[in-house]
């Protein structure tokens, strides 16, 4: 009889252990108790902990590539982030349509990829209280709290962030130049401006390619006054990014300053004398590298990343081609003056997370779990380079090489642009050239200007903005190919002033004012 009352004990006992752990897990992958990291619970004190369910999460996310992943990347992703995912995958030739349809309709998705900031219907959906503020949230996190202030601060509008940003390299540019041509004709790596005028005036005069033809030019660059050579010869010279403020928070566009007209000057001077391609104002980036590779020209201005790649377009081409990446040119020649201007702050973007589809905090929480965990380096990896064996092979200094492109290209490209982050990691490409680049633009880092206007709220700028540099960036090219003097240009400065441009200053110096008051 006691042998029966400790069996019928136990049993009872077990069965309510039982019925606790099945009472504390919900089906949609959250517990039943808050938890912002999302770690599985137990049934009870000293129980057997319970398999927490995948999370099922929604992403409308940015497709760079001709066509959507194929392979297994995505099955890697949800088992070592335990969810379960759906991507919406928005071309991203279309992605200013997608997105303001998808506003307007509020078909959204639990994550959505904001990229293009600058747009009026993403901006306002943002400051209307359609997407949760995850500022508080970040430091919950160990990757997301790795997150620099400066950051924070760059993906902000009015102080507030409203998504995780896309963690990009802060100044990327630099100079790209051929370095057999320097050697054929004597020459040194360029550290000033006038150094490397000198360079495009060897380059256009001294037949580098010593073909005893006169079929080169120095620069070649493209209808792109940002991208291009402009802004990054403008940091050279000093100028600001965008805006210069004040001690007493007073605002100046770039284009008011000394630097500007100096860097307009520089250009002028090229297109003068020939040492650029005549149509740069009209070619468009493929052309640009499509040019170098073929020979056309020996000095290109642009990502620094660009190297490798116009280094493949030239094979078959110019087989004798080198390169060499400068990131030190300042017009002083003082180290103390270096300078690079930093796009967008290293941001790329926001993940955001609607109210609509995301109900409550501890469902945002989960999500915010998975952007932190697809930040671990195995992850990053994952969709960076792909499954080892597969597609890369890595040695023992975390170097990488990738064993079938075209395999690498459908299976594990498109995730490139989902990666939440992309510098700081300790595996890398294996090719000198893509080491150097990563080295430089992480040099960059320390002299980059940022814009002081990237995070503020102006609604001159969001309603008229592109409409209003128009005035500007066509006044800046006829400066330079000599149909408008800097009178004319000047005059076209007072227009933009007149046609909204002035209340941009005064909308950008009130806010500044009131955050920083």
């Amino acid at each position: 009889m006691k042998f029966k009352m400790k069996l019928l004990s136990v049993l009872l006992l077990a069965s309510i252990l039982l019925l606790t752990a099945c009472g504390g897990q919900k089906s949609n992958g959250s517990s039943g108790t808050d938890n912002a990291g999302g770690d599985a619970k137990t049934g009870s004190e000293g129980g057997t902990p319970a398999v927490e369910e995948p999370a099922n999460i929604t992403w409308m996310n940015m497709l760079h590539t001709a066509s959507t992943p194929t392979g297994d990347i995505q099955k890697l992703i949800e088992e070592k982030t335990n969810t379960k995912l759906k991507f919406s995958w928005v071309p991203d030739a279309s992605k200013e349509e997608r997105i303001n349809t998808a506003l307007a309709s509020d078909s959204l998705a639990d994550i959505v990829s904001l990229t293009i900031l600058e747009n009026a219907s993403v901006r306002n959906a943002l400051k209307n209280g359609v997407f949760w503020e995850v500022g508080p949230y970040l430091d919950e996190f160990p990757n997301l709290a790795e997150i620099s202030q400066e950051k924070r601060e760059a993906a902000s509008i009015n102080g507030k962030l409203y998504g995780i940003p896309f963690l990009k390299d802060v100044a990327r540019n630099g100079v790209v130049i051929r370095k057999d041509w320097l050697d054929n004709l004597g020459l040194e790596v360029p550290k000033t401006t006038d150094e490397l005028m000198a360079v495009a005036k060897a380059f256009t005069e001294q037949d580098p390619d010593g073909n005893g033809v006169k079929d080169t030019y120095g620069f070649i660059d493209r209808s792109d006054l940002i991208y291009g050579a402009f802004k990054t010869l403008s940091a050279y010279y000093g100028a600001p990014n965008n805006w210069a403020v004040s001690e007493d928070g007073k605002f100046t566009p770039e284009f008011e300053t000394e630097a500007y007209v100096k860097t307009m000057d520089y250009m002028k001077q090229l297109y003068d004398n020939g040492y650029i391609n005549q149509d740069f104002a009209v070619t468009a980036k493929k052309d640009q590298q499509g040019g170098f590779a073929q020979g056309k020209a020996g000095i290109y201005v642009g990502a620094l990343f660009d190297g490798k790649n116009l280094l493949n377009d030239a094979k078959g081409l110019q087989d004798m081609m080198e390169l060499v990446l400068v990131n030190n040119i300042t017009s002083t020649g003082n180290e103390s003056d270096r300078a690079i201007w930093a796009g967008n702050g290293g941001i790329g973007g926001l993940m955001a997370f609607p109210k609509s589809e995301v109900k409550d905090e501890a469902e945002l929480k989960r999500i915010l779990k998975f952007i932190n965990d697809l930040m671990d380096e195995e992850i990053f990896a994952l969709m960076t380079y792909g499954i080892e064996g597969v597609h890369y092979s890595i040695d023992a200094d975390m170097a990488v090489t990738i064993l079938d492109q075209k395999k690498w290209e459908m299976e594990v490209q498109p995730y490139a642009s989902s990666r939440p982050k992309e510098p700081g990691f300790k595996i890398h490409d294996s090719d000198p050239l893509k080491v150097e680049a990563a080295r430089q633009i992480l040099e960059n880092e320390k002299y980059a200007v940022f814009n002081p206007a990237y995070s503020l709220e102006s609604d001159t700028f969001t309603t008229m903005g592109s409409e209003l540099q128009k005035i500007i960036t066509d006044a800046t090219y006829k400066y330079i190919l000599g149909t408008m003097d800097l009178a004319g240009f000047k005059a076209e400065v007072e227009k933009w002033k007149k046609s909204g441009g002035s209340n941009i200053i005064s909308e950008y110096e009130a806010v500044y004012k009131d955050i920083n008051s």
